[in-house]
């Protein structure tokens, strides 16, 4: 199984079994983040070519995508034809002995096939039935269909960045899908200990759109007293200064770091104004204030950058974030891909895979004390159905290999 730990008790989730009908990364997203905390998850495919993360972000031709490696961690791969009677039975039979469902298959689709969740209730009153979709099933636009860039579009993430004056700017990280899908593990895991509780499990809705205004409650808090859209700062902190992106050696595309002293603390600006040599901006009159060094700010960022330029965003960071300044360097996939500290801690981990070989993935942030499940690589596409149909199912192999041959898996 492989969410087993390698901490002397059973990681947090063990024993729980989850069937993961996702796709692409909302959904997948909410499924390994429970496989890293120890469920056994097992995700189920369509037989011919599996989930499309799997192939169709691939860069070679008959082997899983690294995007799909991504995002499917630590579970198990089983194939099953949904479009069969027999299919469909199959998964009735998985349900009743699970305790968790997800899907985030298109609007209406799981229901067609025969799944919503009166079905599965009476299947198995314990299970925990979640669904993520682009919007809410009671909104005006149930039906649309929906990615990342199209919840952050209508969910407000993308109209708060950009540069002053400029378009709305789709954030580089994928919040839409990774946020969501965090949000609905959240709900899960809520599910389940109420359970203990009730006795009953329960149905889980989620909406990307709706997902995204909870990322955006510091520019909505903004926003409450202003009876017209907020604009677009870029990477300012409107009225209070120093607070941005400043320039380092040697000018490279990432060569940069933030700096911001915080405005309830007048030592930030205090201690970088020593550190960058110019201890005569502490005392000048018409600095004393955030909002007053952001009225004069073309002075203040003048003279940071005139210090940063001559250092690397390495430098700058020790240097300023070492004295107690906030201040981070802008590293970018890359640096981070191969950073030591990342790959001592286990943020980056390096898997086997069947098919690549050694590929470098990001893991799990979260640290627990007494759950720690290692990160293993993505199943192959149906790897475990003899596994799983065998154990959870009590199917024999030459069972599996019948329904194998009559393309019911």
């Amino acid at each position: 199984m492989n969410g087993a730990s390698t901490s002397e008790t059973a990681p947090a989730l063990n024993g729980i079994k989850v069937i993961d009908l996702t796709q692409f990364e909302a959904g997948p997203s909410c499924t390994e983040a429970l496989a890293w905390m120890g469920a056994d998850v097992v995700k189920v495919e369509e037989p011919k070519q599996g989930e499309p993360g799997r192939w169709s972000f691939t860069d070679k031709q008959g082997v899983d995508a690294n995007y799909f490696l991504y995002f499917n961690l630590n579970k198990r791969s089983v194939t099953c034809n949904l479009k069969s009677d027999e299919g469909k039975e199959l998964l009735v039979k998985l349900i009743e002995g699970a305790d968790v469902v997800i899907e985030n298959m298109a609007p209406g689709t799981f229901a067609r096939l025969g799944f919503d969740y009166d079905r599965l209730s009476e299947i198995n009153p314990r299970i925990i039935f979640a669904q993520i979709k682009g919007f809410s099933p009671e909104s005006p636009h149930a039906d649309y269909l929906s990615f990342d860039m199209i919840a952050q579009a209508t969910g407000g993430t993308m109209a708060v960045n950009g540069a002053p004056g400029g378009p709305p700017i789709r954030p580089g990280s994928t919040i839409g899908d990774t946020g969501t899908g965090m949000l609905c593990a959240m709900g899960i895991l809520g599910a389940l200990f109420q359970r203990h509780t009730t006795g009953r499990g329960q149905h889980i809705q989620i909406a990307m759109r709706d997902a995204m205004l909870n990322y955006c409650r510091t520019p909505m808090s903004k926003q409450v007293p202003f009876d017209s859209a907020m604009p677009r700062v870029g990477n300012e902190i409107i009225g209070s200064a120093p607070g941005g992106l400043y320039p380092c050696k040697p000018g490279g595309a990432d060569d940069y770091c933030y700096i911001f002293a915080s405005r309830a603390n007048e030592e930030h600006w205090r201690r970088l104004a020593r550190i960058i040599g110019r201890e005569d901006m502490i005392d000048d009159p018409d600095l004393q204030s955030p909002g007053a060094r952001y009225d004069a700010r073309e002075v203040v960022d003048g003279a940071i950058k005139d210090w940063t330029m001559q250092h690397t965003k390495d430098e700058v960071m020790a240097e300023i974030a070492g004295a107690r300044v906030p201040c981070g360097a802008v590293f970018n996939t890359y640096e981070l891909m191969h950073d030591p500290d990342l790959h001592a801690r286990g943020i980056m981990n390096k898997i086997d895979h069947p098919q690549r070989g050694e590929v470098i993935v990001s893991g799990w942030p979260l640290k627990m004390s007494d759950s720690h499940v290692p990160v293993v690589s993505s199943p192959l596409l149906g790897a475990d159905n003899e596994a799983i149909y065998g154990d959870w199912l009590g199917y024999s192999a030459d069972e599996v290999k019948d329904m194998r041959e009559r393309q019911v898996i």
